[in-house]
């Protein structure tokens, strides 16, 4: 298709599933902090005032894991008292030996396919409905800490229209956030419109016909944990590029970067953007799958959706003469072995010029 309009959304990190995104990636930071070799895999589940923290670790580090979960609770913004429950068990020596291996190698934590993209759409290479999605929720975000209206839960969504390929304009923007019961509706359109949409999303984007829809279902009172329950990993789509680029098989959050699930996903990302970034392609997705223990992926693949200046097959000689996808490799090159990951966990894995996956570097071709 070449006249569509494509749909993207997004989440704050007072939604339940962000959560337990923030928990998970909290509890990785504090072992990488302690223990860079740290091999972690700990996610959380939330529902009410209950915090189930679980998984496997091998580390060095002395974790509180039900501090840690408490903090990033209270930082987030919700007050209520939580039981958590912790049952972490140490990673299968099996596992263990697979990806640390004799010869000082880093075997894949895991099986598995991942997937990165980038395209024109935006200055950051980053199509435009997710975008302008991750822009509104943090946004809300920054704007809920400074109204007492408005609490932590809330979503985001954007429809971009595109116009033989290329970002027209914005069809609609739904923004939805949890209020106080006090706040009427009128009051938080309000907010949402002057505070929200309009800082954010450029005038040329929006016209007349562009639809806003701000807490669409009306009344949002309820929300967090109380509203709906949560679990470490199901926003797989928020987290990458909001379906406009296939996914791979796992999620990020909880993943030390032994786990290709993450770190090769941001290598794919850190392909793909950089032959956007040097003209050779307006879109380039790129595909790795490894096998667990195995150094070098068992297979790479690109597809520029017919947008290369080059044929696929020379792009893909490119990226192999710059690019290495053995896992010890990705680590070292993106720096993956500290801890960044609390920062990643809402508003998108990528995108974000601080994270190492994001720079630009020489090509060599």
């Amino acid at each position: 298709m070449k006249n569509y309009i494509f749909t993207s959304e997004s989440i704050t990190e007072g939604h339940p599933d962000k959560i337990c995104d923030r928990i998970a990636d909290s509890i990785l930071d504090e072992a990488l902090r302690q223990d860079p070799a740290s091999k972690m895999a700990v996610e959380a589940t939330i529902k009410d005032d209950f915090v189930l923290i679980y998984g496997e670790a091998n580390t060095k580090a002395k974790l509180e894991y039900e501090e840690i979960a408490k903090e990033v609770i209270r930082e987030i913004g919700y007050t209520e008292e939580y039981e958590v429950l912790v049952k972490v068990r140490e990673q299968s020596s099996e596992i263990n030996h697979a990806v640390v291996q004799d010869d000082g190698e880093i075997g894949a934590g895991d099986q598995g396919i991942m997937f990165g993209y980038a395209c024109d759409d935006t200055d950051n290479y980053m199509p435009a409905a997710i975008e302008y999605a991750h822009k509104l929720a943090k946004r809300l975000s920054d704007v809920r800490r400074g109204n007492a209206l408005l609490l932590p839960d809330g979503k985001t969504q954007v429809s971009v229209e595109y116009e033989n390929d290329k970002i027209k304009r914005i069809d609609t923007i739904v923004v939805s956030t949890q209020h106080v019961a006090e706040a009427s509706q009128q009051q938080i359109a309000d907010i949402v419109m002057k505070d929200v949409i309009t800082p954010v999303i450029p005038d040329e984007l929006l016209d007349e016909d562009t639809i806003y829809l701000i807490n669409p279902s009306g009344s949002f009172v309820m929300g967090g944990s109380f509203g709906d329950s949560g679990t470490t990993g199901r926003k797989i789509v928020v987290d990458s590029y909001g379906g406009m680029g296939r996914i791979g098989g796992g999620c990020f959050s909880s993943k030390d970067p032994s786990k290709v699930d993450r770190s090769a996903a941001y290598y794919c990302r850190y392909v793909a953007k950089n032959i956007v970034a040097h003209q050779l392609a307006s879109k380039c997705e790129v595909q790795v799958a490894y096998a667990i223990g195995k150094v070098k992926p068992v297979s790479i693949m690109v597809d520029t959706f017919g947008t290369g200046n080059k044929c696929d097959e020379e792009i893909l000689d490119i990226i192999r003469s710059n690019f290495s996808f053995e896992v010890k490799d990705i680590i070292e090159e993106l720096k993956l072995c500290r801890p960044i990951y609390k920062a990643t966990s809402c508003y998108g894995h990528f995108g974000r010029e601080e994270f190492s996956w994001e720079k630009i570097k020489d090509l060599k071709y």
